[in-house]
Parts: structure tokens; sequence; C-alpha cells
């Protein structure tokens, strides 16, 4: 089988793993520096998790958190969903591969599950849309957290909520299994105004409300965030969120920011 390489190492997030675990280190240590925070983090448990997927050196710490929490259960799979920011295409692809090339090495894709939901979904592989950074930047992370885990890559681009919900419904059927859901939150606007914008899009997640989500979130990942509520409802899981700042904390930049925001359900 051949290999899903990396085409955004280098630029969002370090192409040499020595780098990659500085990095991981770095934030690691802030967390530690804050024991109540540090202990929460530990503590928590969950199967699906909503991550940010800008550069690193702006979302990095986001994320971080996220995928550390979701590492405390302990997945033998890991099912990355995110959207397509290069090409446009119909519904859902799937990385029909057989390794995720990462700079802290190859990461193994869980073949029997790819099989089971191309047929069971009638999912395509359009392998143009994996060159894809919402869903790559998430892999280094899960290569260290989780290095025996296995991985799925979802992308999609014009595809509806209801489409991608029934996947995550059967994804958490299948036990050891568990979801990220790529997004970020508001583009470009000042801080002032993108905290606005993003605090519709953290109360509609904190309240699983889809609704809520449609008053003015500008999530890019929206339509994944909205299945993963749609189904979080409907199967009485807790949302909890972990993390949320801007752009402007790692730039000082605070005319064009970008949000991110990270969240554990259970």
């Amino acid at each position: 089988m051949s290999t899903r390489t990396m085409s955004v190492a280098g630029s969002f997030y370090p192409a040499y793993s020595q780098e990659v675990v500085e990095m991981i280190d770095h934030w690691n240590t802030i967390l530690q520096s804050h024991a109540n925070e540090w202990e929460r983090f530990n503590a928590l448990r969950g199967r699906a998790v909503i991550v940010p997927h800008a550069g690193w050196v702006y979302s990095g710490f986001t994320a971080n958190i996220a995928h550390r929490v979701l590492s405390n259960s302990h997945p033998k799979t890991i099912v990355v969903i995110g959207p397509s920011h290069r090409i446009g295409f119909e519904g859902v692809s799937i990385a029909n591969t057989g390794t995720y090339q990462t700079p802290i090495g190859e990461l193994s894709i869980d073949r029997v599950l790819v099989n089971d939901l191309m047929e069971k979904f009638e999912l395509p592989y359009f392998p143009q849309a994996h060159h894809e950074h919402s869903t790559e930047v998430q892999m280094p992370f899960i290569q260290h957290y989780s290095p025996t885990a296995h991985v799925v890559e979802l992308v999609y681009a014009y595809a509806k909520p209801s489409q991608i919900a029934p996947i995550i419904s059967y994804l958490l059927d299948q036990s050891d299994t568990a979801i990220v859901i790529s997004t970020d939150l508001s583009h470009y606007y000042s801080l002032e105004e993108a905290n606005k914008l993003d605090a519709i899009c953290l109360e509609a997640i904190r309240n699983e409300n889809v609704q809520e989500l449609h008053q003015g979130c500008e999530a890019c990942g929206v339509i994944g965030v909205e299945a993963m509520l749609s189904v979080a409802k409907e199967r009485n899981m807790e949302a909890i969120l972990l993390d949320y700042r801007t752009s402007a904390d790692a730039s000082g930049d605070t005319d064009r920011v970008v949000g991110y925001a990270s969240a554990l359900f259970r």
C-alpha cells in the first residue's frame, strides 16, 4: 500500500522530529506550571475532541491540550475529520493508503476500518484532497501521544452535516476508536470582533446547540462541528471546553486574528 506523505511539514509544523518533540515538551512545561489545569487535563477522559488546525506556532498550544487529553483514553484507532481548503468536491473522501508519514515516524492506517467505512458509507478516495493541512497537522500529535494507534483520515468539501453525523455515530459504536474534529474559528477580524464571533461558537459547543452555531459562528470546519454536536446531543455526551485563544497571543497582531478552540466530548 502507498503512504500518505507529508505535504505541509516545515510550514504548518516542524519538519524534523527533534523540533516536534521540543515544541510539545515546551507547551507541556507551560501547562505543568499551572498545577490545577495540569491535574484537570490529566484526569479527563473522552473519545472525541474538537481541535484547531493552523500553524503550530499559533494554534499548537490549544491543539496539544486536546491531543494530550484524548490520549488518556488510550484509543487504538483515531479518526481525523477535517475540511478541505485546497479543492472542492462532493461529499467526504477517505485516505485509502497503508501508512501516514510524520516527522517522528509513520502511523499505520486502520485498513479494516477504512474498508468498512468505504463500503458502509460509499466513501470515495480522492488523492488530491489529502494534501490537506486541517487533518495533517494533527498527525504528529497522534504519533507523539499514541504511537501504537492506527489512524484514518477523512476530508470533506461540499458535504452536509447529515452526511458526516452517521459516520461519527458509527465510529463511536466501535470500541477503542476516537474522533478528532478539525476546525479553526473566525478569520481576520479585529481581536474584539473575533472574540465576539468566537463566543458564539464556544457557547454552541458548550451547549451542543446546532441552532446557536448558526447565529454567527464562522468556523471553517463548521460542518464537522455541527455533525459532532448533533451526535453528542443525541448520545447525551458532555461537552467540555479545554482552551480558547487567538493568533494574537502568539503574534501580537490584534488587527487580523484567527480564533482557535479545543473541546472534549465524553
